[in-house]
């Protein structure tokens, strides 16, 4: 029983890797999977090829753990390169690049400041945003003209890191979902110039970040309350169907039970008990 767990935990396994440049996400998790000799992973918050940095990877049954993570919001360093011009926005697929007029660091600095709260923006045709079914970006690389729809990005708060012309750097915290590349897009046009990205690094998505593969304890980062079961730990171990009065919240809602060797979450709906992940090991 004791060798059965002990393989359990070796499959179970949640980390952060450093996505580099030039691969594809799933590319990558690939490689990771042949490192860890793990065929079952899953990865969260999609990195474009050209973008680097924090990719969090969950082995095993830890894959089915994403939605219970903190995950945002998520922080970026871009470079900003005057002068420019992409089809996708950043440097895979340059058309133009022209001599761009120097700028005033005070001006950059004050519209970098200014990228903050709700903005309006257009997504990059060349992203994972779905028209009819099919990525944006895969009708895009076939040559297909598309009109993606208006979007809004919740932008937390910007730095101005440095400015060596013609490139700009600066970080963004920004809501799931948010196009840096369209942000960057933004702040080429409110200064008055053409750019695309040049570089994209993630260092922060929520509470995770790179600290050399180092194992994560799950535990450590799901966002649910904890719910206290006094019954019988066997009829959880079994998955048998449990009475709400041995927990004590009661309330509506997805809660964590935790044991010394295993955790479950469960869903509580109008005082039925529902398991919606059970007997992951710790």
């Amino acid at each position: 029983m004791k060798r059965n767990k002990e393989a359990h935990r070796s499959l179970n396994k949640l980390l952060v890797v450093n996505k580099p440049m030039h691969l594809s996400s799933n590319f990558f998790l690939h490689k990771v999977k042949r490192k860890y000799k793990n065929k079952k992973a899953g990865f969260s918050g999609t990195l474009d090829p050209f973008a680097t940095g924090c990719l969090l990877v969950a082995f095993g049954q830890y894959a089915k753990l994403f939605k219970y993570l903190n995950k945002t919001p998520k922080s970026y360093r871009a470079v900003l390169w005057l002068g420019a011009t992409s089809e996708s926005l950043d440097i895979e697929n340059i058309i133009q690049i022209k001599d761009e007029k120097p700028l005033d660091v005070h001006v950059i600095k004050k519209e970098v400041a200014h990228l903050v709260g709700e903005i309006q923006y257009t997504p990059p045709k060349y992203s994972a945003k779905k028209v009819n079914g099919l990525r944006a970006y895969e009708l895009a690389r076939m040559g297909e003209e598309i009109e993606l729809k208006e979007s809004t990005m919740h932008i937390l708060s910007t730095e101005f890191i440095s400015y060596s012309h013609p490139f700009i750097v600066f970080e963004a915290t920004v809501s799931e979902g948010s196009y840096i590349r369209s942000l960057a897009q933004i702040l080429a046009q409110r200064l008055g110039v053409v750019g695309t990205l040049s570089h994209l690094h993630r260092f922060k998505e929520g509470d995770f970040y790179f600290d050399h593969e180092k194992e994560l304890n799950p535990l450590d980062y799901i966002n649910l309350e904890h719910n206290r079961y006094s019954g019988e730990k066997e009829w959880i171990i079994y998955g048998k169907k449990i009475d709400i009065n041995y927990l004590s919240i009661h309330e509506n809602g997805e809660y964590l039970i935790v044991f010394d060797d295993f955790f479950s979450i469960i869903q509580i709906q109008d005082k039925r008990v529902k398991y919606l992940l059970n007997k992951v090991l710790i």
